[in-house]
């Protein structure tokens, strides 16, 4: 991999590709805590504003990530849905020639006849996707579930939501049931939609270490893929984590099942966060005691890199291209969010956009970075498990209940017009940034 990202390049490349596009995106998460599912949509205000679909219009996306998630449309029988609200909603993309990413679970455990730590869900789940199929025929890129390992990780290893488990068993046991539902629900689609496009997403980040923990980091580092790993029927036997998933309870029919049937996505969806590039640090001294954890072999602190490491910090660019080199399969950036000031945010986009145009220029076919939770978002701080109120501007700023644009709004106006990010983006180094950012132009 080129030394190029390591700090500013004497020469910039240009790039024959055509330009990255601008999509944009709508935070919708549906996940459950205990028995109260929480919904973005809801919370955020967008279901009861159609005149949101008008300020949706004015960024000038052409591609947008939109939900019409199981758990809304057919939250109680699975044969009772309810499409009046994803009728309208689409009705305007499709009038406005927007061209939906159609989203069906997010970050969601399936409704509660159907979660997803038992064999309904995925019996179920590709029912669904094929009744949505049915609906929207014009409709051709789906992402069916959302961020398949992180939300395996956060239900079934960390606790945060149902089934609220610490299990290894378990986590394995989620993330296989999510992919094979994705099979699944694909074959449905293409059956009424041949030219349907898989665009599969998840959190792309990194896990740096200290050197008593390099054991620790290696196999997040290799568990990362899993998502990608099994779609594309890569997870044999002589895969690094064959010998993890078996041991935490896989069967070899369930883990061959995707070696038989492989559903490698038309698109990869790289989610990518602050937070997403980890420190495991074994000085738990240096930390308060809420922050101690371990693997029962050694106790460590797993906090983000830019706070304590941040010259070890890869950044966007360099985790496209390993993507790009492990998959070549076409990448978009399908998360790009900061929580934070107005100029922060236009700060983490604008690095965003550049280090996919950084990746382009190495070779890597990135198409597109999205602009996430356009309308904001509500609790992310403490991961939904509490419904505090705390919210997060987005592209708009909810003012009394309505979306108004900020100095954001018109920087991804003028991204999607076409515009070079060199000039918009506010004069300074973003918080987390150990080096100014480096540039490509095209």
């Amino acid at each position: 991999m080129s030394n190029r990202f390591a700090g500013r390049p004497d020469k910039l490349r240009t790039s024959s590709q055509p330009s990255l596009a601008m999509w944009g995106g709508i935070e919708c998460t549906v996940n459950r805590v205990g028995e109260v599912y929480q919904d973005q949509v809801l919370r955020t205000g967008h279901h009861h504003r159609p005149e949101d679909m008008d300020c949706l219009a004015r960024l000038g996306v052409k591609t947008v990530r939109y939900p019409v998630l199981w758990e809304r449309t057919a939250p109680f029988k699975p044969d009772d849905l309810n499409w009046r609200w994803s009728d309208e909603r689409l009705a305007v993309l499709q009038q406005r020639s927007i061209r939906p990413v159609v989203g069906l679970v997010h970050h969601g455990c399936g409704p509660h006849y159907a979660t997803f730590e038992r064999s309904a869900f995925e019996r179920e789940f590709p029912r669904y996707a094929r009744h949505v199929a049915e609906r929207y025929p014009w409709v051709e890129m789906y992402t069916p579930i959302n961020e398949p390992l992180t939300t395996a990780r956060f239900s079934g290893l960390y606790g945060h939501w149902y089934p609220h488990a610490s299990s290894d068993r378990l986590f394995v046991d989620l993330l296989l049931r999510e992919c094979r539902a994705t099979v699944r629900a694909m074959r449905e689609i293409r059956c009424v939609q041949p030219n349907a496009q898989l665009v599969q997403t998840d959190d792309l980040g990194y896990t740096h270490s200290t050197s008593r923990l390099a054991y620790q980091a290696e196999f997040e580092n290799c568990r990362r893929w899993l998502t990608w790993d099994l779609l594309c029927g890569h997870v044999t036997p002589d895969h690094p984590m064959w010998s993890y998933l078996r041991w935490a309870g896989a069967s070899e029919q369930n883990l061959w099942f995707h070696v038989e049937n492989p559903c490698p996505p038309s698109v990869i969806g790289i989610n990518h966060y602050v937070t997403s590039e980890r420190y495991l640090d074994d000085n738990v001294r240096a930390y308060p005691a809420h922050q101690h954890a371990g693997n029962g072999r050694h106790a460590y602190v797993d906090t983000e890199v830019v706070r304590a490491a941040p010259g070890q910090r890869l950044g966007l660019g360099k985790l496209l291209m390993q993507a790009w080199q492990r998959y070549n399969i076409p990448l978009v950036v399908t998360e790009a969010h900061l929580g934070c000031s107005v100029d922060e945010q236009m700060r983490w986009l604008g690095e965003s956009w550049q280090q996919a145009l950084l990746a382009r220029c190495e070779g890597a076919d990135v198409q597109a970075v999205t602009a996430w939770a356009v309308f904001g978002m509500y609790d992310w701080h403490c991961m939904l498990t509490r419904c505090e109120n705390l919210y997060e501007p987005g592209v708009y700023c909810l003012r009394d209940g309505k979306p108004e644009p900020t100095d954001l709004t018109r920087m991804v106006q003028q991204l999607a017009a076409g515009e070079s990010v060199e000039t918009l983006v506010p004069r300074g180094p973003g918080w987390w940034q150990a080096k100014p950012p480096i540039l490509c132009v095209v």
